[in-house]
Order: structure tokens, then C-alpha cells, then sequence
């Protein structure tokens, strides 16, 4: 099994030819432009079927993307709700300080002054940045801005985040 990171979710069928509609999850949809090798998967990457990519373009915030052997409507509305991955190996390098959101799934969040807080379960793109989901234990769940201030240290060998919360922002979820 191959490790694969999610570049985006099918959300329908465009036109009549089997091209698929993709929202990406990926801070550069171009990236789309140049893929040539995908697996569709669902959404914790089970059941990956390897495909290629015949063509795909941008359309106002969403990817057109024609896949090999796809080439009418029904099939490509079938798709719906799965996700287009790439291999680790096929992915674009990230440059110092950025991460793969597949990579920060699942990691443990430490604050300084309250301990452990709990795991990342989503990381949400919000208009200037994004925001990590914190899954805790019999509570509400957290909302962090993942930004340098307040993230200060990820290691992804570690699967670790220690942060340092600003002032009241711990205190809106208890």
C-alpha cells in the first residue's frame, strides 16, 4: 500500500463526457494541472483504485478533472463524495514549516500552561489561514488557529503540536 496524502473530494459530474467536479484540499489547486497519476479513496484512504489523469483545468475555485476510462456522465456522478489522492511520492514538496494536512491528522496537541489537550481530527481552511479541529476527551471540541504564534512547534516524527493558546480562547470551549 502506498502512502497517499488527499488532494480533493468529488462533489458531482460536470458536462456529459464523464469529467468530474473536485473541490480542492490543497492550498495550490494548480497542482491539479500537472498530476498525472491519482487513486480514488475514500475518505480515511480505504479502498485506493489507481487511476490516470487525462486532463484536468480550473473553473471558479473547483478542478474539472477527466480520468482514464471515465468517459460518461453516470459513472462519473458515481464518484460522488470520494476523494482524489496522491502518492507521498507524487506530491509536491512542501517548503520549511508547512504541512501536509494528512500529516497533522491525528496528532497530539500540548499546551503549555494546560497540558495535553487532545488530538488534531480536521484541519479546516479558513479565509487567512487555517484552523486545527482538536478532538477531546468528553468535551466540546477545540478550534486553534494553526498559525507560528500560537503552533510554535510541529513535529511531524512525533506526531506532536505544542502550542501556547492565547488569553480566553481555552476558556470559550469549557
Amino acid at each position: 500500500m502506498e502512502d497517499l496524502i488527499v488532494t480533493g473530494k468529488i462533489i458531482g459530474a460536470h458536462g456529459v463526457r464523464g469529467e468530474i467536479k473536485v473541490f480542492p484540499l490543497t492550498d495550490d489547486a494548480r497542482r491539479f494541472l500537472s498530476m498525472k497519476r491519482c487513486f480514488l479513496t475514500g475518505p480515511k484512504l480505504e479502498d485506493p483504485k489507481e487511476t490516470c489523469v487525462v486532463s484536468a483545468r480550473l473553473d471558479k475555485g473547483i478542478v474539472l478533472v477527466m480520468l482514464e476510462g471515465l468517459n460518461d456522465r453516470d459513472k462519473a456522478q458515481a464518484l460522488h463524495g470520494r476523494y482524489i489522492s496522491v502518492s507521498r511520492s507524487d506530491a509536491v514538496p512542501l517548503p520549511k514549516g508547512r504541512y501536509y494536512t494528512a500529516d497533522l491528522i491525528g496528532m497530539t496537541v500540548t499546551d503549555d500552561e494546560r497540558g495535553e489537550l487532545g488530538q488534531v481530527s480536521d484541519c479546516i481552511e479558513a479565509g487567512s489561514g487555517h484552523i486545527l479541529s482538536i478532538k477531546r476527551k468528553g468535551k466540546k471540541d477545540l478550534l486553534i488557529p494553526f498559525v507560528k504564534e500560537y503552533c510554535y512547534d510541529v513535529s511531524v516524527e512525533k506526531a506532536s503540536i505544542h502550542c501556547r493558546l492565547p488569553d480566553g480562547l481555552y476558556e470559550l470551549y469549557e
